[in-house]
């Protein structure tokens, strides 16, 4: 009896420290989301007048008004969402086909493809900024959001491919074969039978990609110079001059540019979940 108490003691225990963990990670995790949303609505004669408060004595909405009436950072939502969303798109369907390949296909050089294409994530940034630049003005890509859409792509292929390939490879080749048997030529039966299996990890790849695009600054701010032409990680230094920043201003476009990030989060939801745990099982 004693010691099915303290077991049953101990279990109580463990399940109270797991609960306080969890409670203390979310805190931890919302509370510069909460701070962001407190300064977007701090009147500017508060924000440094007050002190360190958990809550200003007054708010505004005035930030916010000023945001969206008053500076270009609609067109900034507009240009990131287009661009996001198009990235996330074009490197869906080029993941897709090129994981599907490197899963199914024995060809030569096939480890080399595979080397060179995770070469490519070692590279840093700034390095690639001076080449890019450089091939892209004789495009007439420079100062265009179809030329940054391009670049997102190709810096953001070769892990989606990794990353789609692991599912591929979770898929009996027995259903493509067994389609295949039923008259269908491999491309349909890629379409028709494997793709809706790899729904969860395509869910998992556009998440992992719209929230590389929607944050990214070096390469928008280098290859953009039209006002109405940038995206919001960019326009938020318009808020920044040389001997002030308007802080009110620079949180509440933060603020504003969560919805449309959340709200693509919200449709996925279920496509990323289910990505995510069978990225993590296989078989």
């Amino acid at each position: 009896m004693v010691v099915a108490g303290t077991s049953q003691l101990r279990r109580r225990l463990g399940l109270c420290g797991h609960w306080l963990a969890l409670a203390l990670y979310i805190l931890a995790a919302l509370f510069p989301l909460f701070w962001l949303v407190k300064i977007a609505v701090t009147p500017t004669d508060l924000l440094f007048g007050e002190g360190i408060r958990l809550w200003p004595s007054s708010t505004t909405l005035s930030n916010f008004t000023t945001v969206l009436g008053a500076t270009d950072f609609p067109w900034y939502f507009l240009n990131s969402v287009v661009v996001s969303l198009g990235t996330a798109a074009a490197v869906t369907v080029v993941a897709s086909l090129s994981g599907y390949a490197l899963s199914r296909f024995a060809f030569r050089w096939k480890n080399a493809v595979a080397f060179f294409l995770l070469l490519t994530q070692i590279f840093p940034l700034v390095m690639l900024i001076a080449p890019i630049y450089r091939l892209m003005t004789p495009l007439g890509l420079v100062d265009s959001l179809m030329g940054l859409i391009l670049v997102y792509t190709a810096y953001n292929a070769p892990f989606a491919t990794f990353l789609m390939q692991s599912f591929f490879e979770g898929i009996p080749k027995d259903l493509e074969e067994a389609a295949m048997i039923d008259g269908c030529t491999r491309f349909q039966a890629l379409c028709r039978v494997i793709l809706p299996l790899t729904l969860p990890g395509m869910g998992a790849t556009l998440g992992f990609v719209f929230t590389a695009a929607w944050s990214e600054l070096l390469f928008a701010l280098m290859l953009i110079s039209t006002e109405t032409r940038m995206t919001f990680p960019v326009g938020l230094l318009t808020f920044v001059s040389k001997f002030s920043v308007d802080w009110g201003q620079m949180t509440a476009a933060a603020v504003l540019a969560l919805i449309p990030a959340c709200a693509f989060f919200a449709v996925i939801q279920r496509y990323l979940v289910q990505g995510l745990t069978a990225g993590a099982v296989k078989g």
